[in-house]
This record gives C-alpha cells, structure tokens and sequence, in this order.
C-alpha cells in the first residue's frame, strides 16, 4: 500500500514538474514573438529607406552607364 501512495506521488510531482516546464517554455515563446514583433517595427523603418537609397544607387549607376555608352571619352 505505501509503495502504491509513493508512485502516485512521484507521478503527480512528475505532471507538476511537466506542466510547470511547459508554462514557462511557452510564456518564452511568447515573449520571444513580442520581441521579435517589436524588432520588426524598430527595424522596418530603416530597411525601407535602404531600399530606397539602393534604388536611387541604381537609378544613378544606370544613368552613368548610359551616359558612358553614347560617349566613351573622359
């Protein structure tokens, strides 16, 4: 009888132990999307005027080559 009340001890103190570990390990990964959510709104602003700057390089890059096409000389 006392080894049947052990076991169900240790299998309640094993589900506690589960379910505790399981809580936490989601609250993390919800932490970790908020975060990552806000990096996001941090970021986006500065890859868009990259981008925009890139483009403009491109625009640039294209007209000298352009130019350098219909004349060659310096």
């Amino acid at each position: 009888m006392l080894l049947l009340v052990i076991w169900i001890v240790v299998g309640v103190l094993a589900v506690v132990v589960l379910g505790s570990l399981a809580y936490l390990t989601l609250g993390a990964a919800r932490r970790l999307g908020r975060e990552a959510a806000a990096l996001d709104r941090d970021v986006r602003p500065v890859l868009e005027q990259l981008q925009q700057v890139a483009a403009q390089q491109t625009e640039v890059e294209t007209e000298v080559a352009a130019e350098v096409r219909k004349d060659p000389t310096p």
